[in-house]
């Protein structure tokens, strides 16, 4: 199933995790009805330990980082040798809760601490899960970019390593490391559409914070989306900085307060790597409201039983925005026979976030044991 994944990385899955698997890739025709089209794929990455895809992303940039600073040759040298833990800094991020909740599972498997900055506007469930693997939460007044501005400092004044899934060096080898994670969503993809629902996707439609997730799934599906592939960036309007950085063609913070009921895409400015590796590909743009995102939530539990936030839907959402508009299904190609790949990027928290559905319980390794 792994086997379009690079070795290394396939080896250093199973380094984190002994029983690491693929999500699986779902094939929902009760949504490509609903939307109008040929087929849609879901990637379940509900499935995921830490119950959502920044767990790929965290935990093998946090713990490639602690590698190198102790000189561990591998992930499997750093977490067998217990000699190394006296020597291990802590790392420190920003987030606006999944990637604060992956870093401080790294730090907690590898036997040190993490320090995660969150706005004030994460929920407290979303915070007490992170302080639930040991993470030191430092809440901070602003917006996430305000969080990642207080990381940097803190990472600066010599607190800890620092491990952001953002930067405005699009050579920052901890991004760099963030989406070689994230690579792995897109080569567990890739076997899938091949080896099991035989398809080439005719779009994919992709939520963006700050478009780590977007410019894995353009780089990592190009050679298996069909000739005319098209990848949708899936933004709220209220934090579209991704789309803003594609029309000015850098990285540039967008006004605003960046209020939005999918709050794991609440983001003002994009990632520079990501933007690098977006400006290569033909991406398309859509901007959705807070209640085409909250309907999204609703239509997925509705129709095919899938629990998930305003965030884990925004894919849906876009597709949904599209489909429903003759003019926008031809400034897509959206059509009839269109085979249409989306990402569920989180399963359910609490009702604070927005959540149909009730949470769930994380044990120290990062598995979801049960529900609350």
């Amino acid at each position: 199933m792994d086997s379009a994944l690079p070795t290394d990385l396939a080896a250093e899955l199973r380094t984190i995790w002994h029983d690491y698997r693929p999500t699986r890739l779902i094939e929902l025709p009760a949504l490509a009805r609903l939307a109008g089209v040929g087929r849609v794929m879901v990637k379940a990455e509900w499935e995921r330990p830490l119950g959502n895809f920044k767990a790929l992303g965290g935990m093998v940039a946090g713990l490639r980082a602690l590698a190198r600073s102790v000189g561990a040759a591998s992930l499997q040298a750093l977490l067998s040798a217990p000699g190394h833990r006296a020597r291990l800094a802590k790392l420190i991020c920003a987030s606006d809760g999944n990637h604060g909740l992956a870093v401080a599972a790294a730090a907690h498997r590898a036997g040190t601490a993490a320090i995660v900055y969150l706005p004030m506007s994460v929920s407290r469930t979303r915070a007490d899960r992170i302080a639930g693997l040991g993470g030191d939460v430092v809440r901070v007044a602003g917006t996430y970019d305000d969080a990642v501005a207080a990381a940097a400092a803190a990472a600066a004044r010599g607190e800890g390593l620092l491990i952001p899934d953002t930067s405005r060096d699009p050579r920052d080898p901890a991004v760099r490391d963030v989406m070689a994670g994230y690579a792995a969503l897109t080569g567990e993809i890739v076997a899938q559409l091949q080896n099991e629902v035989r398809s080439r996707p005719s779009h994919a439609f992709v939520q963006a914070g700050v478009g780590g997730l977007a410019a894995a799934m353009a780089q990592g599906l190009r050679g298996v989306m069909q000739a005319s592939g098209k990848l949708v960036i899936v933004e709220p309007e209220s934090a579209a900085c991704v789309a803003h950085a594609l029309a000015v063609g850098r990285p540039e913070r967008i006004e605003g307060e960046l209020r939005t009921c999918a709050g794991m895409l609440s983001c003002g400015i994009a990632s520079a790597h990501a933007l690098e590796i977006l400006r290569r590909y033909d991406t398309g743009s859509v901007l959705v409201a807070e209640s085409a995102l909250r309907d999204a939530v609703e239509t997925l539990r509705r129709t095919v039983a899938v629990c998930t936030t305003p965030s884990g839907a925004a894919g849906l959402a876009g597709l949904l925005q599209v489909a429903s508009r003759p003019e926008l299904r031809a400034m897509h190609g959206l059509g009839t026979d269109s085979e249409v790949l989306l990402v569920i990027t989180e399963g359910p928290v609490v009702a604070g976030d927005s959540s149909v559905c009730i949470g769930v319980v994380v044990a120290p390794d990062g598995r979801i044991r049960g529900e609350n």
